[in-house]
């Protein structure tokens, strides 16, 4: 696989209007590299989110929401069965319940049910007396579903992020990516729509004059709520689904993590962060993208995403304790099965890919069905291709989950192969860098023929080097434990990478950490700095090119500078 290192380009201008508003230097050099062009964009209070009037439907969701709750309806929430569906559904049930709604939830068996909003979830929200049906992560495709619960006497409201096809349910939909929807941040998460949704409700609540005051004084009606107290779990959703990094994101997920610094969290997020050996007094995004997210998955996809939803809707530290340790023993187990399948999917491709294959497509019929996606992620990350892999789904069918690379969307490559071979894929949907579907076992061939072709007429060859986007050299004086702890504190995330260097180094000794790692000493410029290399065995050479990040790593109530090594080369 061949690898490039390039530079990103830094907005001179933007830098030094950021520098004359008073950013850090370094944070300022970052942040117009990353497009970012005035002091306002690094605005994180909350007075500076888009307007929930420019989201499309989200005031006709609202006034709907606010009808069920003055006739006592009762309102179901569908949620999806990942961290970014848990928590959407968590923040459902607890800020209408706080408002006064009688509602509950209901979440889809990846097994047993599929995804989305199905007919048969329509037919089980009847049978519990459901009179408004609300999708939260889900339901924009879910046509038939939509049909058959208002068939039933059900009214449904879909929250959704993910990318629609040409023809939507006919019902209220909020989603920033629908047709005519002027919201200007597209990358929201399913945690951040409901949220949205929330505060549109009590917006139109407020203007009833339903809240209890000391002015107004009504029997049964509760006190307005404080969304903010949702936050912890609108930004742990956020992050665990890997969208783009948007202002609009890096505000909720900065104002999470504060709450969550403050101790102003969830009792199951605070267990999770128990159970994972994780600090939360100086949470990160990291955290949540790879402690936290990972055990809520693991639910949805082992066993059943009600023990995750549980958890998060814990009202104690000892009942989140004991889900947190239950989703650990499935982080476990699912880790367990994930290594298992990688090997048995590398086993069958050749260490080197042929130049010109473009695509990877896996398949074993005894690969689980609640790991593909992340097995297909290792795939993509060490063969740098986009990566589909297949398991069995029942009745002849299988269910495949992919992940793609820069340059190449991978909901659109799919929607692609659909059309020129309409009878292949039975049903599909995603992100550019996430999607999945189903097709017939037997067609297995044919579709791997049919994506190979259309992937390799979208992409070049050049796309498929893989690329370290990097912020340059850094000076060795700039290379310090106390800039590592500052740039820790910032949000960095998909869409807004951490900050990585490039540099030259000498290269003084090296130890093998166990079995897999090395610990390095290297030099630059008359400093020396100890380095990791993650997954390397190999002897270092004495001069060497690297992409690294500064970590500020605590290792027994010591804090020291260390150098993460990401990728390199003899110099």
């Amino acid at each position: 696989m061949s690898v490039k290192i390039r530079t990103r380009t830094i907005d001179q201008t933007a830098c030094q209007t950021l520098i004359q508003a008073g950013a850090d230097p370094l944070l300022a050099r970052l942040c117009a590299a990353r497009h970012i062009t005035t002091p306002a964009e690094l605005d994180d209070k909350l007075n500076a989110l888009l307007p929930y009037q420019t989201l499309k439907n989200c005031t006709q969701a609202a006034e709907r929401l606010a009808d069920a709750i003055e006739r006592k309806e009762k309102i179901l929430i569908v949620a999806d069965y990942d961290a970014d569906g848990a928590t959407a559904c968590t923040v459902g049930v607890k800020g209408l319940s706080a408002m006064g709604a009688r509602v509950d939830f209901l979440v889809p068996n990846r097994f047993e049910h599929g995804y989305g909003l199905t007919p048969e979830l329509a037919e089980m929200a009847a049978e519990q007396n459901t009179q408004l049906l609300i999708t939260v992560d889900n339901g924009i495709a879910s046509i038939a579903g939509v049909e058959r619960a208002q068939q039933l006497g059900i009214d449904v409201i879909i929250t959704d992020h993910h990318l629609p096809a040409d023809t939507v349910p006919s019902c209220i939909i909020v989603n920033p990516n629908q047709q005519g929807c002027t919201f200007a941040s597209k990358s929201m998460a399913g945690v951040g729509v409901i949220f949205y949704v929330l505060m549109a409700l009590r917006a139109e609540l407020r203007q009833r004059s339903y809240f209890t005051t000391a002015q107004n004084p009504q029997p049964g009606h509760p006190q307005e709520p404080n969304l903010a107290e949702y936050l912890d779990l609108v930004a742990l959703g956020t992050i665990a689904d890997v969208v783009s990094l948007d202002h609009n994101n890096r505000i909720l997920v900065s104002q999470g993590l504060k709450r969550i610094r403050a101790g102003k969290m969830r009792p199951g997020i605070r267990a999770l962060f128990e159970i994972a050996r994780r600090d939360w007094r100086k949470a990160q995004p990291f955290d949540m993208g790879f402690a936290l997210g990972p055990r809520i998955n693991a639910a949805g996809r082992l066993d059943d995403m009600s023990v995750g939803i549980a958890c998060l809707l814990a009202d104690n530290i000892e009942e989140g304790q004991s889900l947190a340790a239950r989703l650990n023993d499935l982080n476990i187990e699912r880790r367990e099965i994930e290594q298992s399948m990688l090997q048995d999917a590398i086993n069958g491709f050749p260490d080197t890919l042929p130049p010109e294959q473009t695509t990877l497509v896996a398949y074993r019929n005894d690969f689980h069905q609640g790991v593909v996606g992340i097995v297909a992620s290792r795939l993509k990350d060490r063969f740098y291709r986009p990566t589909i892999v297949f398991a069995p789904a029942g009745d002849g069918e299988v269910r495949g989950s992919g992940r793609s690379i820069p340059g190449l969307h991978l909901r659109d490559a799919l929607d692609l192969v659909s059309k020129r071979h309409p009878d292949l894929i039975l049903k599909f949907g995603g992100h550019a860098m996430a999607a999945g579907l189903s097709i017939h076992a037997d067609n297995i061939p044919a579709f791997q023929t049919a994506f190979e072709q259309t992937v390799s007429s979208l992409l070049c060859a050049d796309d498929l080097s893989q690329t370290y986007l990097t912020d340059g050299s850094l000076p060795a004086a700039d290379i310090t434990l106390a800039h590592a702890q500052h740039l820790a504190r910032q949000v960095w995330g998909q869409g807004f990478a951490p900050p990585s260097f490039t540099d030259e180094f000498a290269v003084i000794r090296q130890q093998a950490m166990g079995v897999n790692h090395k610990k390095v000493w290297l030099q630059k410029d008359g400093h020396e700095f100890e380095a990791m290399f993650w997954r390397c065995t190999e002897e270092i050479p004495p001069k060497i090119r690297t992409v690294y990040r500064p970590v500020a790593n605590e290792w027994r109530n010591n804090i020291e500078l260390q150098l993460y090594i990401d990728y390199w080369e003899a110099a």
